[in-house]
């Protein structure tokens, strides 16, 4: 028996396998396919994605196979210069291929010990109140006591437990490949900066030694069938009057702006994240990040719930929190697509929103949502700071997201004078008077948000029981200490 199997080894699936066995959680992912995706989509890591690879050490393993680009054009691809004052100390995309991020994640999952099986699909699923059954395409039945649904838009999971995917079907669709073309550099340029004017979204952009090509369909299809070359001529043609000679694709795809937000995120014992639980248009480029973000949230949580020390109401908490998260990422890929309308009503706004885009504060605030780092989950009244991510500040260890590596919780504190106590076992304590807050002491998750402040050891002792649980020597026989033992980063005196 598994402690959980992970239905689909995309991102989504890979982080969650990875972050569950910072804990020691036997885990089986699952994949339909017997092959990862060898086309090579270039996808974007967002400033939270690249802090969130920070925190567990994988940040120059991504960067070596990845190309930085400045943090600006996000929103609904206004042309804006990157804006001051970005809050993180990752601030810019990472263009990286999505094979390659895909497997990165794979590796980093089962370097720690998740096992991945290719070419099992989940065909049915029976849960009861010790656990789930699990049942693949070639009759084998396999029990864990939780299953998360990461397997994509068309989500089995997410079928076989009847939660609902309100939203809007696809109304456009967009054809997007990687080819070569026939016609010089300069003859591009100028055709597309016409062209755009009209239509959008609608780019030739030179990607390493091949074009990526995205146009507008002619209207909406089959999304299951993938687009041909030949369509492709024609739709440029139409958009741009030539078809730019193109040849040689590398993959072609399409998609919708189909939006939809799954009712429930968890159902008893079985979970969902990813686009299992959320779809929405690319524009901004949000989609794998969002999915990695559920993840890095669901995993520590999760972990508790089967390690044994997760308050009553923790493992809630992943919908309450990310379910907004998610509402919030729809309703700006809504606007965006209204933005790319060339409707004379949108088009009047998104000349007003370009001149609104001069304002610093406005840039910002847009390229702030959609790398997520504005975030501020409910804890709660507090001061600002509560509830959102702290950013990877300097400390006498170093930097700060190098010591939450292990998945674990993190009290800094500048007093030098409060303590973990009981719940060492789950949560580090670094003491550093110079670490660069304007509070006393705060308490980390995990996740890297910030879970309470201040410098009274009874209040801190309040929240380390309702983030943390019980202290260890009030957890039941057997259930704590299973791999939890770590090393509690000393105080600095």
């Amino acid at each position: 028996m598994f402690d959980v199997i992970i239905a689909g080894c995309g991102p989504t699936g890979a982080m969650l396998a990875a972050e569950l066995r910072l804990h020691d959680v036997r885990v089986l992912v699952l994949d339909k396919e017997t092959e990862p995706a060898s086309f090579v989509r270039i996808v974007g890591l967002h400033m939270r994605s690249l802090e969130l690879m920070a925190m567990r050490g994988l940040l120059e393993r991504v960067l070596e196979r990845g190309r930085r680009r400045p943090a600006a054009g996000f929103f609904a691809a206004i042309g804006k210069p990157e804006p001051q004052g970005l809050d993180s100390a990752y601030a810019y995309l990472l263009g990286i291929p999505q094979p390659v991020i895909v497997q990165l994640l794979e590796d980093h999952a089962t370097e720690r010990g998740a096992q991945v099986r290719r070419g099992s699909a989940v065909t049915g699923l029976e849960q009861d109140d010790d656990g789930v059954t699990v049942e693949v395409a070639d009759g084998e039945r396999l029990r864990a006591r939780y299953l998360v649904g990461c397997d994509g838009a068309r989500s089995t999971v997410r079928k076989l437990l009847g939660v609902g995917f309100p939203g809007e079907p696809s109304r456009t669709e967009t054809l997007m490949g990687e080819m070569q073309v026939g016609v010089p550099p300069e003859e591009i340029a100028a055709t597309v900066t016409e062209a755009s004017n009209t239509h959008w979204p609608f780019w030739v952009r030179q990607v390493g030694s091949a074009y990526s090509v995205v146009v507008p369909a002619a209207g909406v299809s089959d999304r299951a069938a993938p687009p041909t070359l030949e369509e492709f001529r024609q739709r440029l043609r139409a958009v741009a009057g030539t078809d730019f000679g193109v040849h040689s694709p590398r993959w072609l795809s399409r998609f919708g702006d189909a939006t939809r937000l799954a009712d429930r995120y968890r159902v008893g014992r079985v979970l969902l994240a990813g686009d299992a639980a959320h779809i929405h248009p690319p524009v901004g480029g949000q989609g794998l990040n969002l999915g990695v973000q559920d993840a890095f949230n669901l995993g520590w949580k999760l972990a508790a719930q089967i390690r044994g020390w997760a308050p009553e109401t923790l493992l809630d908490t992943y919908q309450a929190e990310r379910h907004p998260v998610a509402a919030d990422v729809l309703d700006n890929t809504r606007a965006q697509m209204e933005l790319s309308s060339s409707e004379p009503g949108p088009r009047a706004v998104r000349r007003l929103l370009t001149e609104l885009m001069d304002i610093n504060e406005v840039n910002r605030h847009l390229i702030e949502k959609i790398a997520a780092i504005g975030i501020r989950y409910d804890f709660g009244d507090g001061p600002d700071l509560l509830g959102r991510r702290l950013g990877d500040l300097d400390v006498k260890q170093g930097n700060l997201y190098g010591l939450l590596r292990r998945g674990r919780g993190l009290l800094l504190d500048r007093t030098e004078r409060l303590t973990a106590g009981g719940w060492s076992d789950r949560v580090d304590h670094l003491a550093d008077p110079t670490a660069d807050l304007d509070v006393p002491c705060v308490l980390l998750r995990p996740d890297g948000h910030v879970a309470w402040i201040g410098d009274d050891q009874r209040d801190l002792d309040d929240h380390l029981s309702r983030w943390f649980g019980r202290t260890a020597h009030r957890l039941r026989p057997g259930r704590a200490g299973r791999g939890a033992q770590g090393m509690v980063v000393p105080p600095t005196r």
